[in-house]
């Protein structure tokens, strides 16, 4: 079976990729993704640049669902970066919710692309409504939650150590 992705197709897809390798990469190296460190910002501008390549990308021949969670990862980001100067002592947990937000929204697409398209000869799922996708996207939004909880319970207990560090 030929290979279905066009040269931008191909270049958006490996873009993405390495967003999210760098997002988890992150997460590893400072338990969030920090805009303001090296991963983190590699992360912001790869991220931006997919949904910049994934906007033109359209199968049916007009908008789809992977458009509109690239306009969600678009305002989210914005969001997460500038959220120390939005949101006040709540910024903290705002950025690691939308910038987690971001790298959740950006694994959907990967999910149901991979799931729907590999193996190349016989996918594993039919289509994105496949029982098999619904299950990925689930364990995927699982994963989520348990990690943003992780990291706001790991927020809280770094302020809670520098305000007895204060005393």
């Amino acid at each position: 079976m030929p290979n279905h992705l066009s040269t931008l197709g191909i270049i958006h897809t490996a873009i993405s990729i390495i967003a999210i390798l760098v997002a988890f990469y992150a997460l590893y190296r400072e338990g969030k993704i920090n805009p303001l460190s090296g991963p983190g910002k590699l992360y912001i501008w790869l991220t931006v640049l997919t949904c910049v390549t994934g906007f033109p990308i359209m199968k049916t021949g007009h908008l789809s669902g992977g458009h509109f969670i690239a306009i969600l990862i678009v305002i989210l980001l914005p969001l997460g970066i500038y959220a120390g100067r939005i949101f006040g002592k709540a910024a903290p947990y705002v950025q690691v919710i939308a910038l987690s937000a971001t790298l959740f929204l950006s694994l959907v697409p990967a999910v149901i692309e991979t799931l729907t398209r590999l193996p190349i000869s016989s996918p594993i799922a039919g289509g994105p409504a496949a029982p098999i996708v619904k299950t990925g996207l689930a364990i995927l939004f699982a994963l989520f939650i348990v990690g943003v909880i992780y990291q706001v319970f790991r927020l809280r207990r770094l302020q809670v150590s520098h305000r007895k560090v204060d005393l």
